[in-house]
């Protein structure tokens, strides 16, 4: 396949294979998918290399399937660099040296090409005393500007590019006015993306327009050092003590955000709540943060596994291949969960979640050019209607193709047959698949 400007430009200096003194060993993207089949077959049982090695370089022949960047740029090398794209990884300890081990982390996956994301609620407000050197804190905000530094100014990944990192702030976090305008300072965090974690409480209370209080633990609680980490839910379940530090009307806060995100594009939002009581996860994992770029929510050292299907070149004469992109979402599945066996670890926690869960994000792109190629006009009802037959098309074969490698590979080890499919999306699954997992 022949690139031409941009597109040639993008592919040699972040994906190509580079020697170590970074001249080109790939030309073209048919090296790089050599590649990477052939390692991720590796996986496989030695009799069955050559066969998966062939159907996962098709299924990315023409970036029908195009895996993470992670993935198409490590894969197949001898590199000690992830091929996750991305890593939750715990809330900092509220100390200076939590809060550095966090750094440390950080900067260790940074500088193996993974971006992060990070909840700083479980940290101290600004003004809080630290009883130990008789001082006061700078609150989160300053350390979100320490850690978007290091993902800006420190870290270089594979020399050509910046990291990437999400932090975040609950609704009920004192500083939580200062974390949402503090980008409207060109000057400061402009090396991460920064997101509000809203709660189903937050949202009633600005529908209703009512009161709505910023707190924190009791730093007196003598609990506090052992038992915080950012959780307030958690905290009030011990009946950890809790301080009030202002009340504001909720729909200022909302007001607020909406004008910063008017001003600065941030800060996003997402909907941790609602992501925890939906997730397929629900019942042994806590979600505390999101990916960089907010596509998915994870628990403390999960990561991401991605990929994403191409629609646009499913598109042929003006109809959908509805056959053709069902069996290539099989094998790109499975190329995903090899990928969790294949890849380098540097933590080993990140490799005992990651193990234990076997989370796959397999996702789409091209829907606007995919709409263009059918004649149909984006937003249209027509384009509800065909959308909603691709994403059910990709869900069916993800979960079917899911249940198979579990049969021929084994259950992922968190599994829970009782409790898994009482989960929100497994309800509401057709019968068929529900029987089948």
């Amino acid at each position: 396949m022949k690139l031409d400007g941009i597109r040639e430009k993008v592919f040699l200096d972040r994906y190509a294979l580079k020697d170590k003194k970074g001249k080109l060993i790939e030309h073209k993207p048919e090296e790089m998918w050599k590649r990477v089949a052939a390692g991720i077959a590796q996986n496989e049982k030695p009799a069955k290399r050559k066969f998966w090695a062939k159907k996962f370089y098709g299924v990315m022949d023409d970036f029908k399937f195009v895996p993470g960047g992670r993935i198409l740029s490590g894969a197949g090398t001898k590199y000690q660099v992830t091929y996750f794209n991305c890593f939750v990884i715990p809330s900092p300890k509220d100390s200076r040296e939590g809060i550095v081990d966090s750094l440390k982390q950080l900067i260790e996956i940074q500088s193996r090409s993974g971006g992060v994301g990070l909840n700083l609620s479980s940290l101290r407000p600004r003004g809080s005393r630290v009883k130990k050197v008789n001082g006061t804190s700078s609150g989160p905000v300053t350390w979100a500007g320490l850690f978007s530094y290091a993902t800006h100014d420190v870290v270089q990944q594979g020399g050509t590019r910046r990291g990437a990192t999400m932090l975040m702030l609950w609704d009920w976090h004192p500083d939580i006015e200062e974390f949402i305008t503090v980008k409207q300072d060109l000057s400061k965090i402009n090396g991460a993306n920064l997101s509000v974690c809203v709660s189903d409480a937050f949202m009633e209370a600005v529908k209703k327009d009512k009161d709505w209080n910023l707190v924190y633990p009791d730093l007196d609680d003598s609990r506090y050092d052992l038992k915080w980490t950012g959780d307030m839910d958690e905290w009030r379940k011990i009946k950890g003590k809790v301080k009030v530090y202002k009340t504001v009307k909720a729909k200022y806060l909302w007001n607020l955000i909406c004008t910063a995100a008017w001003r600065s594009a941030e800060p996003g939002l997402h909907f941790l709540e609602r992501s925890n009581k939906r997730s397929n996860t629900y019942y042994f994992e806590k979600l505390i943060a999101t990916n960089p770029c907010g596509e998915q929510p994870l628990g403390p050292w999960a990561v991401c596994n991605l990929g994403a299907m191409n629609l646009a070149v499913y598109v042929k004469k003006g109809k959908f291949d509805y056959e053709n992109f069902g069996l290539d979402i099989k094998v790109a599945l499975r190329l995903l969960d090899n990928v969790i066996d294949q890849t380098y670890y540097f933590f080993k926690e990140n490799e005992k979640c990651a193990k234990e869960i076997r989370r796959t994000g397999l996702g789409i792109m091209g829907l606007g050019d995919c709409l263009i190629k059918m004649k149909i006009r984006y937003g249209s009802k027509e384009s509800m209607s065909a959308i909603k037959k691709i994403f059910e098309t990709l869900r069916n074969n993800a979960y079917e193709e899911s249940s198979d490698l579990a049969k021929e590979k084994g259950s992922f080890p968190k599994f829970n047959k009782t409790k898994y499919l009482k989960g929100y999306h497994i309800k509401n699954l057709p019968e068929e698949l529900r029987k089948k997992i």
